[in-house]
């Protein structure tokens, strides 16, 4: 089955897409990601030593707030009254670092990939600003969905996930 870009006009121009027909259904979408570091940064972050204060509280609320903006961000992106955005910031001393999670929740006529997607990178970048003074040597990655619910489309779970 062939796909067409769903954000392209019949002239290859970018465009909104026109969700004003598709009925408002319940929607989720989930997106991690994780920042690494030295051993020794995490055990800063973990204890509270970190130069700027509680570093997981505000890489979640930094999440949050990035993933209400995210029509501000991404272009053609429609603005979405969000029901919920939850943004979760776990130590994960394997890596070590943080796994980053974020769910986001509406009931509209469009997904929300790009809000989860938004918020988890924000809240990641946020980790890096905020434990740079400590460790530059950190490393974000893989961002991605690794579930989504609801829409057209159906359901998406990631393989890996």
């Amino acid at each position: 089955m062939e796909r067409s870009l769903t954000h392209l006009d019949e002239h290859g121009r970018a465009r909104m897409v026109d969700v004003g027909a598709k009925p408002a259904t319940e929607r989720q979408a989930i997106a991690s990601g994780r920042i690494r570091m030295q051993a020794e940064t995490l055990r800063r972050a973990l204890s509270g030593d970190a130069p700027k204060g509680d570093v997981r509280a505000i890489a979640e609320i930094a999440g949050v707030m990035a993933g209400k903006r995210t029509s501000d961000l991404i272009p053609l992106c429609h603005p979405l009254a969000l029901s919920s955005l939850v943004v979760d910031v776990a130590p994960d001393e394997n890596l070590p670092g943080f796994v980053v999670t974020a769910n986001a929740r509406l009931t509209g006529q469009t997904g929300v990939e790009m809000e989860a997607l938004t918020a988890v990178s924000v809240a990641c970048l946020t980790l890096y600003d905020m434990l740079k003074a400590v460790d530059r040597s950190m490393t974000i990655e893989a961002i991605s969905v690794t579930e989504k619910h609801g829409g057209a489309s159906g359901d998406y779970v990631r393989g890996d996930a």
